[in-house]
């Protein structure tokens, strides 16, 4: 085979939802993932590419399936695949580029990855007192992925930090002090990114809220929106109570050829490049950055001569807002431009740890009907912990496909602090966030700068306090830690 007959395309996408009130009535998560794969035969003109699939990968979700790229593989024919799960912790992308990489090597000619989450039905089935049955499983992968370290400080899950939402609603907080932007200016900048975000949602077919949403309406807490971490309202989180699902078929282009893929549904992956260096949140000396974004993002551009103006189409994740707002910034991307294809995972829907691959369905959608040539599309995991970037084109990619692991580079660039499992004595405000929850009163989390250049995390639920924060930037401000509480100067 010539270089070129080995080149990964992307040939099938397949997307599945469900929206059943009765859970008696729905599937579950593999079923939907097997159904978006046979989709994604369909979709590529040559259903029997399926069959020929060497390897199954799918990124974890909220079930308790161990290997269910083996129920996937079994039922579209690919008896033979090796079979691939991948842990919380492991970028979404890193699964694309492993099949392009398996394709490009020659060690497999095709190459299928599937996620997906019911979300929706877990909601409703708990609502109803429902125990749902579980769905075949089929023992160990032949590959597991995992991170190499822990998401979360223990000093984090012992000041109450156990949220994704609450960790970047401290991110949050320092990425706008770090701007010198208002408690009000920035709220009012997140609100209006996102009503853009549901306005493209409700033009998006697959999107799962497709209701476009006034700025005010999505930044300001109420009875259908309330807070979850201040400054982030429902509306301005992802939304994983979600049943999709989604499957992306990969082969060679001489594979794609032989089997009588048509070219104008081959979508060509550039490159994809990402950062696997971890650091708990409050060990990043500077919490409101993301030089990781930066660095993954030119490696994926530059060698193509790109910059971010030259883009069609851009995919921001968005799992919450300062995920958007930082890739932004370290890309060089205006917020005035469209930041996502989807709408969003607010209003798009973020089915538990497998967005990337809806996105890219999108994507890849986006780009086949023209006139779009290229789009960027970013992947996080963690809490903004990995950074990874897909490069993708209506066009081959000129000297192939590139994949660029700059966790190196990224972990020179990302100075880390000491965090003490607890503290007594002064401290000043690096990062904050005041917790709500249904069920108990507020509770206020700090991220503080101590003595020797390191940090304390630490917890208050006095009301008034947290009330206090909620109106006035403590950014910067004194307080006094007592152990792993405290209190303000």
């Amino acid at each position: 085979m010539t270089g070129d007959d080995r080149a990964p395309v992307l040939v099938g996408v397949g997307v599945a939802t469900q929206r059943e009130e009765d859970p008696a009535l729905s599937v579950g998560p593999v079923a939907l993932m097997v159904a978006a794969a046979r989709q994604a035969g369909l979709d590529c003109g040559a259903p029997g590419l399926l069959a020929s699939a060497g390897r199954v990968a799918v990124p974890e979700g909220r079930w308790s399936h161990s290997d269910p790229a083996r129920v996937i593989a079994r039922s579209v024919g690919a008896t033979g695949a090796t079979t691939v799960l991948a842990e919380l912790g492991v970028l979404q992308q890193s699964l694309i580029a492993d099949a392009c990489r398996a394709i490009a090597d020659g060690e497999v000619g095709a190459a299928l990855v599937v996620g997906g989450d019911a979300g929706h039905r877990i909601l409703r089935s708990r609502i109803a007192g429902l125990t749902l049955p579980q769905e075949e499983d089929t023992g160990a992968p032949d590959v597991r992925l995992r991170a190499a370290e822990a998401l979360i400080h223990p000093a984090e899950l012992a000041a109450g930090l156990r949220m994704a939402v609450g960790h970047y609603a401290i991110i949050d907080s320092a990425f706008r002090s770090r701007h010198g932007r208002s408690l009000q200016e920035h709220r009012a900048e997140i609100g209006s990114i996102y009503s853009r975000f549901s306005e493209i949602a409700a033009a998006n077919p697959q999107a799962w809220n497709r209701t476009a949403h006034t700025a005010e309406a999505i930044a300001q807490p109420s009875g259908r929106n309330p807070m979850q971490a201040f400054p982030y309202t429902k509306l301005l989180c992802t939304s994983w109570n979600v049943d999709q699902a989604a499957a992306l078929l990969f082969c060679s282009a001489g594979a794609a050829r032989a089997a009588g893929v048509p070219p104008d549904r081959m979508v060509h992956p550039w490159a994809s490049t990402e950062s696997n260096f971890m650091a708990p949140v409050s060990a990043r000396a500077e919490m409101g950055a993301c030089p990781g974004a930066r660095i993954a993002g030119r490696a994926a551009l530059d060698p193509f001569g790109l910059s971010p103006d030259d883009l069609d189409l851009v995919e921001l994740y968005s799992c919450f807002p300062v995920a958007v707002l930082s890739y932004a910034e370290e890309l060089g991307l205006g917020t005035a431009r469209d930041l996502t294809v989807t709408g969003g995972m607010s209003f798009a829907g973020g089915p538990f740890n497998n967005y990337v691959l809806q996105a890219t369905a999108r994507m890849a959608a986006l780009l086949r009907a023209g006139p779009a040539r290229t789009g960027l599309l970013s992947s996080v995991s963690g809490l903004l912990t990995k950074q990874g970037f897909g490069l993708w084109s209506s066009q081959p990619a000129p000297g192939g496909f590139r994949f660029v692991d700059v966790s190196a580079e990224v972990a020179a660039a990302t100075p880390v602090r000491t965090v003490l499992a607890g503290h007594d004595g002064p401290g000043r405000v690096a990062g904050w966030t005041v917790l709500h929850d249904r069920e108990r009163p507020p509770t206020a989390i700090v991220v503080a700068d101590v003595e020797g250049a390191r940090r304390a995390v630490a917890a208050s639920d006095d009301p008034a306090l947290a009330a206090r924060l909620e109106l006035d930037d403590f950014s910067g401000a004194a307080v006094a830690v007592c152990g792993r509480r405290f209190s303000v100067c």
